[in-house]
């Protein structure tokens, strides 16, 4: 699987981790973070992460931010991506069980290292339930 990555300057440490772990896994990973702990602008790391999946050149995505909530209305603003705010590994599987979400905002400083891995194996791993759910995500995006 391709996965498209992006982050700010509260994420590089989680980037690295879940970079790391989703390689040893075989997926390949399209990076559009910061490597440094440098002031920058979240906006310049998410939409690229968009762009990659409106474009098919990737199938997910991972934004990073310190509260996860700038990057997520960042990639929100594309009309083809579905983003979801996850601190919780009920979070991240609810937000592709019920929403189809195809991209997972992860808020470094309400989680460590350790939970951002897990909560990527969780939303990776689960698939989107359909059923009554479809209609629903079919209403989300504005043509």
């Amino acid at each position: 699987m391709i996965i498209s990555i992006g982050n700010d300057h509260a994420g590089p440490d989680y980037k690295k981790a879940i970079v790391a772990h989703l390689e040893q896994l075989g997926h390949q990973v399209l990076n559009h973070g910061t490597d440094t702990t440098a002031s920058v602008d979240y906006p310049d790391f998410g939409h690229p992460v968009a762009e990659d999946i409106e474009r098919g050149a990737a199938q997910f995505g991972i934004v990073i931010c310190g509260s996860g909530n700038g990057i997520a209305m960042t990639v929100n603003k594309h009309a083809q991506i579905r983003a979801a705010l996850c601190w919780t590994k009920e979070i991240a599987q609810l937000a592709r069980l019920h929403n189809d979400a195809n991209v997972i905002s992860i808020p470094a400083r309400f989680t460590s290292v350790q939970q951002a891995v897990e909560l990527v194996d969780v939303f990776l791993n689960t698939e989107f339930e359909g059923g009554r759910h479809a209609n629903r995500v079919a209403k989300i995006a504005c043509s």
